[in-house]
């Protein structure tokens, strides 16, 4: 067996590198510095590099552990955030010409946390613009490529957080999924991407685009990373209305590799027409080892999933359109050279500003909502929503998970899609439903297609995220697919 580099490590066996005084945090950090100087102009994962800031964090780590402190296993461990979650000092752009110059005086509640337990940052990630997409080709500065095959998108809109983990660039990530956006890159690049329960970890401090629907989630390379870096961040937090008050397990406890009786459900709809034969043989494939591991299978039915897509892209777009009316080019943001008048400004500044699939949900958005339409569009949207949400409480009397593919697809070339958004809207055919009824998801590694990797969604009840990595933890044990990584 080949000795693993650095790099391809987990964050877990890192951390106890760290612990055993084998290898220090600056260590570390400088060698992730490195391959990140090595492949990042092959992959483009980053809009800006800490380098300063994350050595001056390792030799803090450094002193705390010489000086005998107890520390948590996120300590001294390089990591990467998407552009849309602030961190005091450092640009936080949303990949908009809009907040190019922008510098958050603040930190994000879950950055902050995460500085607490001694995470060393060492970049942000690209993104698609606002996080609006679903192949990060819409970021103003850069298409991120998959480190799987440079040809083709990462998905979106966090794939440069999902490209900068599968590229060796960091042990792990943090996104933010609205619709599906750390799933469905997480299933594109053969990572384990998780999106816990609304309001499980406080939105305070990440750029809204959805309000009713953002959520910051995680990408690293297996599930028990995953549970490591969620303990640290989830929790109520008084800066954020809709965080919950719910108490926070110590998921690890959960990774027992036994899931004897426990109830998996198979949703009908999510195995028919627009979803590739080999993505979801390989899920049905995964569903069946999981039988064969001693958990009960049995098929169920989500009977509204077709109006997700539909209602999503009303609902969405209302809250973005609500959202992103404070980019106005008076207040902070972008502001046009020339102009004639305060209108001319705001039309001006927003024009230039933002991107064409910013300014499209915009004008959706803005549409669905204006006088006379929104009975007809955005309050029947609502209404669409709750049923989907039922559908899945209902689900959940039954069963103790749900499992569907993630993706309807291996990852798509850069450019095949963009010409096409509704082509586009529906690459989170899968992840959407589930967002839309604020329920955990997250996707596991469960195949390949002509080398690319294929995800299964495994889909928990509220709050009940520690079922679901105990499901993906039995999975990933039985199978070989988290060791399998990029070459670059």
């Amino acid at each position: 067996m080949k000795k693993l580099k650095l790099y391809e490590m987990t964050l877990k066996e890192v951390s106890e590198k760290i612990k055993n005084k084998e290898i220090t945090s600056l260590e570390l950090t400088e060698s992730i510095l490195n391959r990140i100087k090595e492949v990042e102009p092959k992959v483009d994962s980053f809009i800006s590099l800490t380098e300063e800031y994350a050595i001056n964090k390792a030799k803090e780590i450094d002193e705390k552990i010489a000086k005998g402190e107890n520390l948590s296993p996120l300590a001294g461990v390089p990591m990467a955030v998407k552009d849309n979650i602030c961190t005091d000092g450092i640009k936080t752009t949303c990949a908009s010409k809009m907040l190019e110059n922008f510098v958050p005086p603040y930190d994000a509640t879950a950055i902050k946390r995460l500085n607490k337990a001694g995470a060393v940052m060492v970049g942000k990630t690209n993104m698609d613009e606002f996080a609006m997409g679903s192949s990060t080709e819409n970021s103003a500065f850069k298409k991120t490529k998959n480190p799987w095959d440079l040809t083709r998108v990462p998905g979106g809109s966090s794939g440069g957080s999902a490209s900068a983990v599968a590229a060796g660039q960091a042990f792990y990530s943090l996104g933010s999924d609205t619709g599906g956006s750390v799933k469905q890159p997480a299933s594109l690049t053969g990572l384990v991407g998780l999106r816990p329960t609304y309001g499980r970890i406080s939105r305070y401090g990440l750029i809204a685009f959805g309000s009713s629907l953002d959520q910051i989630g995680i990408f690293a390379k297996d599930v028990t990373d995953c549970a490591l870096v969620l303990r640290e961040m989830a929790g109520k937090d008084n800066m954020d209305g809709t965080s919950a008050n719910v108490e926070v397990p110590d998921y690890t406890k959960y990774l027992d590799n036994n899931i004897k009786g426990l109830k998996i459900g198979v949703p009908k709809e999510y195995f028919g027409q627009g979803v590739d034969e080999d993505v979801k043989n390989a899920v049905l494939k995964g569903i069946e080892l999981l039988k064969e591991m001693g958990a009960q299978v049995k098929e169920i039915s989500l009977p509204h999933t077709d109006y997700a897509v539909a209602t999503y892209y009303v609902l969405a777009p209302s809250e973005a359109s609500s959202n992103l009316a404070r980019f106005d080019g008076i207040r902070y943001g972008y502001r046009a050279n020339e102009y004639n008048s305060l209108e001319d400004l705001y039309i001006k500044s927003r024009s230039e500003g933002f991107g064409d699939e910013v300014k499209r949900r915009i004008m959706i958005g803005t549409y669905a909502l204006s006088a006379g339409y929104y009975d007809a569009y955005y309050k029947k949207a609502l209404k669409v929503r709750t049923l989907i949400k039922d559908d899945f409480v209902k689900a959940f009397e039954d069963v103790d998970v749900i499992i569907t593919p993630t993706a309807p697809n291996v990852a798509f070339k850069i450019g095949e899609k963009t010409s096409d958004p509704m082509t586009m809207y529906m690459e989170d055919i899968c992840t959407i439903p589930s967002c839309l009824a604020g329920v955990p998801g997250m996707s596991i590694p469960c195949g390949f297609k002509n080398g690319l990797p294929i995800g299964m969604q495994i889909i928990g009840n509220h709050f009940d995220e520690a079922t679901m990595l105990k499901v993906a933890y039995a999975f990933e044990c039985a199978t070989d697919f988290k060791n399998k990584r990029v070459s670059l």
